[in-house]
């Protein structure tokens, strides 16, 4: 047992250059190709899955930076329809004004020809008065004057 356990120690010892070996050869693995395949992988992850990331955050972005647009142009279109119905407002306002002006101005208008329509007929009234007068006066003075130097007809009534 005893050349058994020597046996064991010298195939321990003659296992350890080619466990520094093995080490050594593990150390330059990791050197040479684990680094930079992990690099190549990383980037790989970075140009493709993380593009898509990228891609998904850059449309949630997009997405945020749309809805503001169409809030502010909901706002703008809000804003504008309330001023073009002040402007509507105003010029049914000034409409209503002209209009008022002008049925003012026609009032005026139509009592100014009354009066002046009175005042025709009142001087045609007295015209006529005086007319009337003037001829009553002849009518009474020509059938005075005919009356007393005239005689019934002889083919008049009898």
């Amino acid at each position: 047992m005893e050349q058994t356990i020597q046996q064991l120690g010298q195939l321990l010892l003659g296992a350890i250059p080619t466990m520094v070996l093995l080490l050594a050869l593990y150390g330059a693995y990791q050197m040479l190709v684990a680094g930079p395949l992990e690099k190549a992988l990383d980037e790989r992850y970075a140009r493709t899955d993380g593009a898509f990331e990228q891609a998904k955050q850059d449309i949630a972005a997009a997405d945020a930076r749309s809805q503001q647009y169409e809030q502010g142009l909901r706002e703008a279109r809000a804003t504008i329809f309330k001023a073009l119905e002040n402007r509507r407002q105003q010029a049914i306002q000034a409409r209503n004004a002209a209009a008022a002006e002008a049925r003012k101005a026609a009032a005026a208008r139509v009592q100014q020809e009354k009066a002046q329509i009175e005042q025709q007929m009142a001087a045609a009234r007295a015209g006529l008065a005086q007319e009337s007068e003037r001829l009553a006066t002849e009518i009474i003075q020509a059938v005075l004057t005919q009356g007393g130097s005239t005689r019934p007809a002889a083919g008049g009534p009898r």
